[in-house]
């Protein structure tokens, strides 16, 4: 059975690319496109694993993470993020972000990271 995830980006086009890069090893039960669904996605389907982007409105993907790995038997989390955002993701993996990829991204670099990490 394949494991549940949570795909969280502001952008449309960038959880399409994530949920087609995963579809096939992961089974996608719910996206978000900021922080704050993020956690209420997260609350709602307790997935294995989260792709969380950094920069979005409401709530960051750093608070997100924060919060989301607070609860009882967090996921693994992996940022999705641009290269340009290293001071912020220096701040994801103290929040608990479980590992990262850079956008743009190739569809193996996203699979191998959540793979390494669950």
């Amino acid at each position: 059975m394949a494991p549940d995830l949570l795909i969280v980006d502001d952008s449309d086009f960038q959880r399409t690319m994530v949920q087609k890069a995963l579809e096939s090893d992961f089974d996608v039960v719910g996206e978000a496109a900021n922080g704050r669904e993020a956690v209420e996605q997260y609350d709602r389907h307790r997935p294995a694993a989260v792709t969380m982007d950094i920069m979005m409105p409401e709530m960051d993907g750093v608070a997100a993470t924060a919060e989301i790995k607070s609860r009882d038997d967090p996921p693994a989390v992996v940022m999705v993020t641009s290269v340009d955002q290293q001071s912020k993701m220096k701040q994801a993996v103290e929040a608990g972000a479980d590992g990262y990829v850079t956008k743009p991204f190739e569809p193996e670099d996203v699979q191998s990271e959540l793979a390494s990490v669950l």
